[in-house]
């Protein structure tokens, strides 16, 4: 009888979501997997959290709504995005993939990941501490930008492994969730 533990699932999942993105891949050498990361792909998250700060925060009544304070935290957050997406590419180069191991690459990677998920939450916070002080007329848009970088955010987090079996899927494909921050892989 064949016992699976949820590491050795959460390893299958991994590969798995690894595999489904394109040039990307996953090889296990005895007990150390190696990803093998599409450099385009992950400027393109890069690039979709930058375009969710813009989008959202070029809504003059969702600026005024979040205030000068979390404005200022989100403009924090997307100067250090960009410095890691700037970082990320200096050291990437002209290269197509990358393997994420436990080289300097992995480094760029996590803190891309970092910053992203910074703007992720901290955006969701600001939109959230404004409430009903954010017109109905940009929720809308406003909800599908933060359901889109939400789900770029998942992508990227199960790329690497990063998500539990729990944490569910991203609630919108990658291509859509891409389309809607206005970047194509």
């Amino acid at each position: 009888m064949n016992s699976f533990s949820r590491r050795s699932m959460l390893r299958g999942l991994t590969a798995l979501t690894a595999a489904s993105i394109a040039g990307c891949t996953v090889t296990t050498n005895g007990s150390v997997t190696t990803i093998t990361l599409n450099v385009k792909a992950i400027r393109t998250y890069g690039v979709a959290g930058l375009n969710a700060v813009s989008t959202v925060m070029s809504i003059a009544a969702v600026a005024s709504a979040v205030g000068a304070p979390a404005a200022a935290v989100i403009a924090a957050a997307d100067t250090a995005l960009a410095g890691a997406l700037n970082a990320f590419a200096a050291a990437a180069g002209n290269a197509v993939t990358i393997t994420y191991d436990s080289t300097s690459f992995k480094t760029q990677v996590d803190s891309l990941l970092s910053a992203l998920e910074s703007v992720a939450s901290d955006l969701s916070a600001a939109i959230t501490g404004a409430g009903d002080a954010i017109p109905a007329s940009a929720r809308d848009t406003v909800s599908v930008v933060l359901a889109a970088l939400s789900s770029v955010v998942s992508i990227f987090q199960g790329l690497l492994g990063m998500v539990s079996v729990d944490a569910g899927r991203p609630s919108m494909p990658e291509a859509q969730a891409l389309r809607t921050l206005g970047v194509t892989s």
